[in-house]
């Protein structure tokens, strides 16, 4: 799937929004990317996690996965999606005290091969924090993936991270935001640190 392919998904459905966005890394940015209302037409989703599970594949190898794993909430989607493309099991962790675990009976089987499957990188942070619960519950982390990498491959989450598309999007510290941005209040579209 080619990147004007990939956009026209996210423009068609009104994902790709204009303003000023605090986002759960604390950065704020101009654009922002809502996963959740492309993921929202389960052809668009199938398209997408097909073209990523592809390049998985591609990359990892064939076979080469026991299991996908995504952080609640934003990654459930992908993950599941990823997980039925790759035809294995897909579970998600979730914050308990500020931290990432599993609940809900979910298992990894010590030694299983994992993907860790998020919609949007940015920093990495959340990705690094469920590579780690992931670890904590016995996988191995062959990799990681998301739709978009907001980073342009500068996040660093411990493993390969496989992406569908990399892109640009400048981020600013609280401290430095550029005068449009200072005049304009913050919306808040992620879901970390929701009460």
């Amino acid at each position: 799937m080619k990147e004007d392919e990939i956009l026209s998904h996210f423009r068609e459905t009104n994902a790709l929004l204009e303003g000023h966005f605090l986002l759960s890394s604390g950065l704020h940015s101009d654009r922002y990317l809502q996963c959740a209302k492309v993921l929202m037409y389960p052809d668009r989703a199938a398209a997408l996690c097909r073209a990523l599970a592809d390049k998985v594949s591609g990359t990892i190898g064939e076979n080469a996965v026991d299991i996908v794993v995504a952080p609640a909430m934003g990654g459930i989607i992908v993950g599941y999606e990823l997980a039925r493309q790759l035809d294995v099991p897909g579970i998600f962790t979730e914050r308990e005290n500020g931290e990432f675990t599993l609940r809900r009976g979910f298992e990894i089987k010590p030694g299983a091969r994992v993907i860790m499957s998020e919609d949007i990188v940015t920093t990495g942070k959340s990705s690094r924090e469920c590579i780690a619960a992931i670890r904590a519950a016995g996988g191995e982390v062959v990799g990681a993936t998301c739709l978009i990498d907001r980073s342009n491959g500068s996040a660093d989450v411990g493993v390969p991270l496989i992406s569908l598309l990399q892109m640009e999007v400048k981020t600013y510290e609280p401290d430095k935001l550029p005068p449009n941005l200072a005049a304009t209040p913050a919306v808040k579209p992620g879901s970390r640190n929701l009460k």
